[in-house]
């Protein structure tokens, strides 16, 4: 492990819940002082971290980036993304949806076809409803992203069969041509940018995919609700 990837996972670790000192974290990652104070002046300037009176804060967006960071300078996926905490991974997800417009809501749990579902992050913005399911965790992103997205896919074709659902209410359940968008948001990259036309969506990519995605939508697999017609086109493998 190179110096800076040591320290940006002390970063990490250290700062799950809330400030720490300066002090505690080249403890952490076994650094002189004076190499800490510069990597950590250097990670400020870059805008990564805030870094005041020898205490360092970080936001969730900085936490995800540090996370990233890591990764690309060889950081264990597993281990890295540990660090993260799902709600601050989800919050993040639900900021970004609300950011654009979309209304969001969190952990959407409905009954359909004798067993209970979730669906981490439902966004809403007429005719869209974007299905997000969260995985931050764990290797599978790279690994299993077929089953992953095909796992979304089922979820979501769940939710638009049991509509009109009167356990989970939220407006878009009277929208007759909504169009059900089920993705994959993971950490970083993995082997798929799509399995079967649903989008596995690096996090930090997040913002240009809800860009993107009006014009593209017609390229991505989605559920009418009104018929409950499928649209899904050949692999993009």
């Amino acid at each position: 492990m190179n110096f800076e990837n040591q320290l940006l996972i002390s970063i990490l670790k250290l700062t799950k819940d809330g400030p720490v000192l300066q002090e505690l974290i080249n403890k952490e990652a076994k650094y002189p002082a004076a190499y800490g104070e510069k990597l950590l002046r250097r990670l400020q300037e870059e805008g990564v971290i805030y870094l005041r009176e020898g205490v360092v804060e970080v936001s969730s967006l900085q936490r995800l980036r540090l996370a990233v960071r890591a990764l690309e300078l060889g950081g264990d996926l597993e281990s890295v993304s540990g660090f993260l905490n799902w709600k601050e991974f989800e919050g993040f997800a639900a900021v970004a949806f609300e950011s654009n417009g979309y209304t969001v809501v969190r952990n959407l749990h409905f009954k359909h076809g004798g067993r209970r579902w979730e669906i981490d992050i439902v966004g809403w913005k007429s005719p869209i409803v974007v299905c997000l399911d969260c995985k931050h965790w764990h290797h599978g992103v790279r690994s299993s992203a077929a089953k992953i997205a095909e796992q979304q896919t089922e979820r979501t074709r769940a939710l638009v069969m049991s509509l009109p659902n009167p356990a989970a209410k939220i407006e878009f359940l009277s929208c007759e041509r909504a169009k059900f968008v089920p993705a994959v948001l993971s950490l970083t990259f993995g082997k798929f940018k799509f399995y079967k036309r649903v989008p596995v969506v690096p996090v930090l990519q997040l913002q240009d995919f809800l860009n993107q995605l009006p014009a593209c939508l017609d390229s991505l697999f989605f559920l009418i609700a009104n018929g409950v017609k499928d649209y899904a086109r050949d692999s993009l493998q």
